[in-house]
């Protein structure tokens, strides 16, 4: 008599290339699915050496009916609940408008610390978003002063911005 060790050996050395083959095929190409199949049907019919009775019919036939069942229930259970992946954070981040206000906030005190006429030239051109012949109008000044004004403006807040902690 044969013990359980030798029993799941000669098992495993008859029909395992042939069940990895079918479970490969099975999981469409998905090498450690397939041999999580091929370990499941081994330890099915390691719990079940009645299935392995020559009298009671193919071994082989009985392992691949088993590994084509493991994966229908796999089908079936992603099925009814999909796979979740937790690389990603779960919850969906949704804009409550705390950043846009702490922009706003910065931006405003950087724009304090500028001169007058450098923030008046600022606040034409970006936030009212007038022309360059607009703005000029509307300060008094001509033309080419707004874009000096402009130019040396936006290096004045870019320095207040950096002295506040903003890097980029």
């Amino acid at each position: 008599m044969q013990s359980e060790a030798d029993l799941m050996r000669a098992l495993h050395d008859e029909h395992a290339s042939a069940l990895w083959s079918f479970a490969l095929r099975l999981t469409g190409g998905d090498h450690a699915r397939a041999q999580d199949v091929v370990q499941e049907a081994l330890m099915r019919a390691w719990r079940h050496p009645e299935v392995l009775d020559p009298a009671r019919g193919s071994a082989r036939a009985w392992l691949f009916t088993t590994a084509r069942r493991i994966v229908i229930d796999e089908w079936r259970r992603a099925e009814v609940r999909p796979l979740v992946f937790t690389d990603d954070v779960p919850e969906v981040i949704t804009p409550d408008g705390i950043d846009a206000a702490l922009q706003a906030w910065l931006i405003e005190d950087a724009l304090a610390a500028l001169s007058t006429a450098h923030r008046d030239v600022l606040i034409e051109c970006f936030l009212r978003g007038q022309t360059v012949a607009a703005a000029a109008r509307t300060l008094g000044v001509a033309p080419g002063t707004v874009k000096s004004r402009t130019h040396y403006a936006l290096r004045a807040l870019k320095l207040a911005l950096e002295e506040m902690g903003v890097t980029e």
